[in-house]
């Protein structure tokens, strides 16, 4: 089995900052694309941020040099640095990572729980 289990939502003013932390763990034998999505009430889960093995990174149009993803592959861990926050930021926050688990022939796709984050004064 394998878990994701994100962590650092909160609730912060405008024009603050959080660092979303994401951690997977089980029976792991190889991770290759992670990423952040958010769903704001009403609305769609959409695409934040995304990480590839490479170290390749790509981002929403709404959160490009704001927000920064990162990854210890090491820690089997994805990180999303978000500053500058707006009210329009305000979302459940969801890790995604594409695993392959130890005994298993191919990639399948694993979500966390969800974190919140809300962005108000």
């Amino acid at each position: 089995q394998v878990q994701l289990v994100e962590s650092g939502g909160g609730l912060v003013q405008p024009g603050g900052s959080l660092r979303l932390s994401c951690a997977a763990s089980g029976s792991i034998f190889s991770i290759n694309t992670m990423g952040w999505y958010r769903q704001a009430p009403g609305k769609q889960r959409a695409l934040v941020a995304v990480i590839f093995n490479s170290g390749r990174t790509s981002y929403a149009a709404s959160v490009k040099g704001r927000f920064t993803i990162s990854r210890d592959n090491a820690k089997n861990t994805v990180y999303l640095q978000m500053n500058n926050l707006k009210p329009e930021d305000t979302a459940d926050y969801y890790c995604n990572a594409d695993v392959m688990a130890r005994h298993d022939s191919d990639y399948m796709d694993y979500w966390g729980q969800g974190t919140q984050v809300t962005v108000s004064s």
